[in-house]
């Protein structure tokens, strides 16, 4: 029985994406690159996962050699403009969501996230999104700079796993890429695949249940989702 409810979040609880490319360019801008992402060369992008792993890649597409200590102080540049973007109430909930994380916690669900992002991110949109107490929502946080390898790989699933200390059949994901799926089935939970706006033509196979939105997420899911094989 599915007592445990482990969240990715760009794409997932918010619609971050944009906020994070737009950051990413100011970034670029404040260190007198001539670079610019737009929305389709975004697209390709985030099939890399990790924002430094994002900066290296496109150095490298660019026929340049990355390196680490400038794609480092570039991508903390970047986190702090995507900070500010977000305290200024840029980066909503997805609808859905929040209604769906309060019958969650009446039902007596635990709830973590399971994420590629940074720790500061996290904690910038869901302190703005749901107050200072957000860590009393979800106990447990497994962050992209907390694991070797990211998204398409477990490791942030097992380390959520790890720390919440429950089977995988215990547990659903909820994700909203291609990697994000792959990451969850990886570490042996079923997934509930909502589509999102950077990722709407992802191939979500694997996932138990698709959803064309958040709107449509409801308690009476879990029961239908068997553990994958």
């Amino acid at each position: 029985m599915i007592d445990t409810v482990i969240f990715d979040m760009d794409g997932t609880l918010a619609e971050t994406e944009e906020v994070h490319r737009q950051a990413f360019n100011r970034a670029f801008a404040d260190f007198g690159l001539d670079w610019s992402w737009d929305v389709p060369l975004y697209r390709k992008l985030l099939k890399t996962t990790g924002g430094k792993e994002r900066i290296t890649h496109f150095i490298e597409l660019e026929g340049g050699a990355a390196d680490p200590e400038f794609v480092a102080k570039l991508h903390k540049a970047k986190t702090a403009v995507y900070a500010a973007l977000v305290d200024s109430g840029a980066v909503p909930l997805r609808p859905g969501i929040e209604a769906f994380i309060a019958a969650a916690r009446a039902r007596g669900l635990t709830l973590a996230i399971a994420t590629t992002t940074s720790m500061p991110n996290i904690e910038a949109l869901l302190t703005n999104a749901l107050g200072p107490k957000w860590r009393e929502i979800f106990p447990v946080v497994g962050a992209g700079d907390m694991v070797k390898k990211k998204k398409p790989a477990p490791d942030v699933y097992e380390l959520a796993l790890k720390e919440l200390g429950k089977p995988p059949a215990q547990c659903v994901a909820i994700e909203d890429s291609r990697n994000g799926v792959l990451a969850a089935r990886g570490a042996g939970l079923p997934v509930i695949a909502v589509r999102s706006t950077f990722s709407s033509d992802d191939d979500l196979t694997g996932a138990a249940i698709e959803l064309p939105s958040c709107k449509e997420l409801s308690l009476d899911l879990l029961d239908r989702i068997t553990p994958p094989s």
